[in-house]
């Protein structure tokens, strides 16, 4: 897909400023992604890019007795491109907490960037999955979006999609206690009821030609779908295992390794 003001396509500007972000900050970027609509796979005419990605910094960075550097960078390109990434050792933190974004973003179906040694971090992480951890956020995500944006006459039906899409993995989670896809589509296959489908098919066919700030009648089968999640999937069920029993030795064996490896 061309990106307006660069000659190129949008990947192309993509790859060009990772590399320079890894030039400019010294860091070697270990996973990039897409996140948001581009890897749900319901984008708008006018989506934007958000490019997310985990970074180590030389051995060095993490052996100084000097106030060490945050662990975040951003870069806002424009209004329609986002860079943004986490060092390891916020992931791997985040990773033991089952931060619900890292798992996201370790299964994208839009790569970017992927390394051997991200490869032996996915290893070690994917097991601190935490359903809990999951079910609340996503319930969160949905409730919040619910009252913030569903409550007119007419509504955005990209917020639609932001209040279904969680739901449906809150559902698949509440089933199934594993990591629901990243995909949309997916996801409808494993988790929709039958008798929503029409539904999203109507919402998916209209939103691929509305802008994100467009506004439409209201689809009374999504909302019937919401209310009834919302009031279903609000607390996980009590004999779900509590999350205070994870190691860290594991993740601190994997950042020490990650670390201390020669460069790629």
């Amino acid at each position: 897909m061309k990106y307006q003001g660069f000659e190129g396509e949008a990947e192309d500007l993509i790859q060009m400023k990772l590399h320079e972000i890894e030039r400019s900050e010294g860091i070697r970027i270990l996973r990039a992604i897409e996140s948001g609509s581009r890897a749900w796979g319901f984008t708008s005419p006018d989506s934007d890019y958000d490019v997310r990605f985990v970074y180590v910094r030389p051995l060095r960075n993490y052996l100084t007795l000097r106030p060490k550097r945050k662990d975040t960078i951003e870069w806002v390109v424009d209004e329609t491109l986002d860079i943004c990434g986490w060092d390891l050792s916020k992931a791997l933190q985040l990773a033991h907490k089952g931060n619900l974004f890292l798992f996201e973003w370790a299964t994208s179906p839009v790569v970017y960037r992927n390394t051997q040694a991200w490869d032996e971090v996915w290893e070690v992480v994917r097991p601190y999955f935490s359903p809990r951890a999951a079910l609340h956020s996503y319930y969160g995500i949905a409730h919040n979006t619910n009252r913030d944006f569903l409550q007119g006459e007419r509504v955005r039906y990209k917020k639609y999609l932001y209040a279904l899409r969680p739901l449906l993995a809150c559902k698949f989670i509440a089933e199934r206690k594993k990591q629901p896809p990243v995909a949309f589509d997916e996801l409808v296959r494993a988790a929709a009821p039958d008798a929503l489908l029409p539904a999203i098919e109507e919402l998916l066919a209209a939103k691929a030609h509305m802008n994100e700030k467009d506004e439409a009648p209201r689809i009374p089968a999504v909302d019937a779908f919401v209310e009834d999640a919302l009031a279903r999937y609000g607390e996980p069920p009590a004999d779900w295992p509590k999350d205070d029993t994870r190691l860290w030795e594991p993740l601190e064996e994997l950042f020490c390794n990650i670390v201390g490896a020669p460069e790629e």
